[in-house]
């Protein structure tokens, strides 16, 4: 495993990218960032815990492309459930365009576990600093089929998990000594947020000692805003962007396809009215 590439603003690491990862082939082995630290110096992502093996702080995991499990573990098979399969894909890294202390690029390639070019992909990390609490940390990544069929891609709930919408940008986060508190354009709490298009929505979670962190999702291009919300704060706390909700995407051959979010990594707790003047912000 290469050295992790690393994010600064200043002189202060704010996250850490293990861009050619030495992991078992059944986590779906992907670059992911890990540890993503607060200004403060607090970590807020979560990588490899006991119970979710696969989840690798911040990647881009699909769990089903074709058949080819994207995202780790067990593929959820239609009529019978959860499975272990012999179907666990890889995202390579091919090259980098960009890397610098405060911007990562790179090209990837997507291949199945028997060695098909399902997609290729350019991916960029950027590092923004807002004041003395907060920081932005922007994803944005193109995939493009570079097969001669259309790819589906799909969630377990396309194929009858309800709920379970997940795929495409996750987040894992530390689960801290004391519940969550979640809010979003669309409501306060998991029912108003799972599932919804809110144009932002904040996860703060307690770390001890009186202190939090507050995480601020911002969907910031009209693609992404069209995504639907996965958010999941029992048992653990992820947060993602749902390229495939309750049904399929299908990408036509040679076609390309974008995402844009910005997550504003912050320490203590954000009122709502200053995640919306995020939004307003980053979101355009």
């Amino acid at each position: 495993m290469d050295r992790p590439a690393v994010l600064r603003l200043g002189d202060q690491t704010v996250a850490e990218y293990t861009w050619r990862p030495d992991l078992p082939g059944t986590t779906s082995p992907r670059p992911y960032l890990h540890p993503v630290r607060t200004m403060a110096g607090t970590v807020v992502t979560a990588l490899r815990p006991t119970s979710h093996q696969h989840h690798l702080g911040v990647s881009i995991a699909v769990a089903d492309i074709d058949g080819h499990n994207f995202w780790g573990s067990r593929t959820f098979v239609e009529g019978h459930g959860p499975a272990w399969l012999h179907n666990h894909g890889t995202q390579e890294h091919v090259r980098w365009a960009r890397r610098t202390p405060d911007q990562l690029r790179h090209s990837l390639r997507w291949m199945s576990i028997d060695r098909e070019q399902l997609l290729t992909e350019r991916r960029t990390w950027t590092a923004r600093p807002i004041d003395s609490d907060s920081w932005a940390l922007t994803c944005e990544f193109a995939l493009t089929n570079s097969t001669g069929r259309a790819l589906r891609m799909q969630s377990p709930a396309a194929v009858g998990r309800a709920g379970a919408g997940f795929g495409g940008f996750f987040w894992r986060a530390p689960s801290g000594p004391g519940e969550c508190r979640v809010a979003a354009a669309s409501g306060d709490g998991l029912e108003a947020v799972h599932g919804s298009r809110s144009s932002w929505l904040t996860v703060s979670a307690p770390v001890g000692d009186g202190r939090w962190w507050t995480l601020v999702f911002l969907a910031a291009d009209p693609a992404t805003r069209d995504d639907p919300w996965f958010l999941r704060t029992r048992d653990y706390i992820g947060v993602g962007s749902s390229l495939s909700w309750d049904s399929p995407l299908m990408l036509p051959p040679d076609t390309t396809m974008t995402r844009r979010i910005v997550v504003v990594v912050a320490d203590g707790v954000l009122p709502p009215g200053r995640a919306a003047a995020l939004s307003a912000e980053f979101g355009a």
